[in-house]
């Protein structure tokens, strides 16, 4: 049973969408703001909530993001995807964590929501043209642990097993792999 030309294309744009959505989440967590630039098309417009505006106010709000805000993880859910011809509309389920400094200890935060996003596909390409944030909850975990040193009593073998928002072990790691998607 052969998959028909347009079954295909439409298998590759969710997988592309997939993708942008996951370049964002790394973008936002690595504070990177050129591969941020290749999740969104110029002139998108973000919703946030706590923050509306354009690409480069975005750009200028996430890069490189509160001093505060020492770490965070966006874990992306499924995602719905509605592919329209060259648009598309997608929902995707997201927790964030951030690890706050409060000047007296850092606290470890987390919610949850739907990033609602619409998307067009510009020269082969599919990008976010514009995002609406939706919070669903929100939970204040408690004073952060302190595992830099090591987890559970057994200390870390090298110093780069723990993760920062920038300059982690995670850039070496890629290198330039993640070229190609700039």
């Amino acid at each position: 049973m052969a998959l028909e030309p347009q079954e295909l294309e439409a298998i590759h744009a969710r997988e592309m969408i997939r993708d942008c959505v996951a370049r964002v989440a790394r973008g936002e967590d690595r504070r990177d703001r050129d591969l941020l630039k290749t999740a969104y098309w110029p002139g998108a417009a973000m919703d946030y909530g706590i923050f509306a505006g354009d690409l480069d106010a975005y750009l200028d709000w996430i890069v490189p993001g509160s001093p505060a805000v020492l770490l965070t993880q966006h874990f992306i859910g499924q995602t719905l995807i509605a592919v329209e011809g060259d648009t598309a509309k997608a929902e995707s389920h997201v927790i964030a964590y951030h690890r706050v400094d409060y000047g007296s200890e850092h606290r470890d935060l987390a919610m949850g929501g739907r990033y609602l996003d619409s998307f067009e596909k510009r020269d082969g390409q599919w990008r976010i043209a514009a995002r609406t944030m939706l919070y669903d909850w929100s939970q204040d975990i408690g004073q952060a642990a302190d595992f830099s040193e090591g987890l559970m009593g057994a200390p870390f073998s090298a110093g780069h097993f723990t993760g920062r928002t920038t300059g982690d072990f995670s850039a070496e790691f890629f290198g330039k792999a993640l070229e190609g998607t700039k």
